[in-house]
């Protein structure tokens, strides 16, 4: 009888319960269980691998997959997989996967959340109590409703949809960019980014991270501002750079 294939895991040391689910069908080699440096212990004990899943957005290039040298298969447990270099996987004949739609329910939830959050100033004003000030200075400045804000996506994707869907009990005015307009979607459609700016109190990034869509928002402004200041003043949130 052959052996099982052997499957390399990459993940947070409190992540066991992944080892117990992969070792039923498969031999596992676990990354964190060397105090060798990775390529060190890659060399040394990962030369049959056959398939990589990678939990920790550990980043795969060239150099990395030189030390596996049978590998057919990664498997990463996010949606991006902006941390693989795609172009080597294709040329060395490695099938690349992603979480697809599992996240999706969740990152919506969460953006819109976090869109709340920064309109309202939320974070501000928990500081201001557990600092004293409310206290100290009473009244804490008011924030912004997201209640009929205009909202563009950069991105109406699997997540970016839900999150349109979300924001519609709250009457927001929607619009989206994306690769291409879809016919069947209700919104307003821009072709391009600035545009898509220009005419919303709120951008959403939902894009994948890609050469295509990298830093969007450095583009300038014809008043020689850029569009990352133009959002975050119109949201009234607070610039961190």
């Amino acid at each position: 009888m052959s052996e099982s294939p052997l499957v390399l895991v990459h993940r947070p040391p409190n992540l066991n319960f992944m080892d117990e689910l992969l070792s039923r069908n498969y031999r596992i080699l676990n990354t964190h269980t060397s105090s060798d440096p990775l390529p060190v212990f890659l060399s040394r004990q990962a030369s049959s691998v056959r398939a990589f899943v990678n939990i920790a957005l550990l980043k795969i290039d060239a150099d990395l997959l030189s030390h596996l040298p049978s590998l057919q298969l990664i498997v990463c447990t996010s949606v991006g997989t902006n941390h693989v270099d795609l172009v080597e996987c294709k040329r060395r004949g490695i099938a690349v996967t992603n979480a697809g739609e599992a996240f999706s329910e969740d990152v919506a939830d969460f953006a819109v959340g976090l869109l709340i959050s920064v309109l309202r100033r939320i974070p501000a004003a928990d500081r201001c109590v557990w600092s004293g000030n409310w206290a100290k200075f009473g009244n804490f400045q008011l924030g912004i409703k997201l209640s009929g804000k205009r909202v563009g996506i950069l991105g109406l994707g699997s997540i970016g949809s839900l999150i349109a869907k979300r924001l519609e009990p709250f009457g927001c005015i929607i619009s989206y960019n994306s690769t291409s307009q879809k016919q069947s979607i209700p919104y307003l459609y821009y072709p391009d980014v600035l545009s898509l700016a220009a005419n919303n109190d709120v951008i959403v990034l939902s894009c994948a991270l890609n050469d295509q869509t990298h830093a969007p928002h450095c583009e300038q402004r014809s008043d020689g501002g850029s569009w990352e200041e133009r959002s975050y003043n119109q949201c009234g949130a607070r610039r961190t750079d």
